[in-house]
């Protein structure tokens, strides 16, 4: 497995008690396999995915990225370990408006320790598998919503993450457009042998996921095949 979350349990304060956002919660996604997690606000949907992400450390459970456990590891491991195997596409784009598809794509790499220049030919190729080649020089404010998302996942995937974390990339788009992401993260999960965890409320485009898992209450209370 690529991905494992081993009886993970997550609290925050609240007051003088703590609230439990996630219960015991354990899940194993492979390489090549997209699960998408699905529940109502608030039942622990973006705290799964904050933990996978290493990015909150859990109160018990573990965590194990790419056959590394995370328990024990330092900030500075953690960090090193996210930006080598981990691609994470936010709710949101937040592309730099004064750069080009491309370049979003590039300084990636440049946050890896290497060119900008050097990694032009891999930017050019993941905005190709988008299919964005022909707005590589475009800014965000000429791009459609639809375009900034397939930049958003282009440049998740840039450092070729072994984990691919996907928080509600259809929120914001349209019943077509939602889909035809959703139609481009089963693509590409195939094509790039990534683990990759959907976190959505919609379950709408899901018939192409390998499972959905339904957290409710900070519990995975179902997780199956859809097909």
């Amino acid at each position: 497995m690529s991905l494992s979350l081993t009886g993970v349990t997550l609290t925050y304060p609240d007051g003088e008690s703590r609230l439990t956002a996630l219960d015991h919660v354990s899940l194993e996604v492979p390489r090549g396999g997209l699960t998408a997690v699905v529940g109502p606000s608030g039942s622990g949907k973006s705290s799964l995915l904050a933990v996978a992400a290493t990015l909150i450390t859990p109160d018990a459970g573990t965590v194990t990225v790419a056959g590394t456990s995370t328990a024990g590891l330092t900030r500075g491991e953690l960090a090193e370990l996210r930006r080598r195997t981990i691609g994470i596409v936010f709710q949101q784009p937040n592309l730099l408006p004064s750069l080009t598809a491309v370049e979003q794509l590039q300084v990636m790499a440049r946050i890896d320790g290497r060119s900008a220049a050097g990694s032009r030919g891999r930017a050019m190729d993941l905005l190709a598998a988008v299919g964005l080649s022909d707005r590589a020089e475009r800014r965000p404010h000429q791009l459609s919503g639809g375009q900034r998302q397939r930049v958003n996942i282009a440049r998740a995937l840039m450092n070729d993450p072994t984990v691919l974390l996907v928080d509600e990339p259809t929120s914001a788009l349209d019943h077509e457009r939602g889909a035809a992401v959703i139609d481009l993260l089963t693509r590409l999960t195939r094509q790039r042998a990534t683990a990759t965890v959907l976190v959505t409320h919609d379950r709408t485009h899901l018939t192409a996921v390998d499972r959905i898992a339904e957290v409710r209450d900070g519990r995975l209370r179902h997780a199956s095949p859809t097909h």
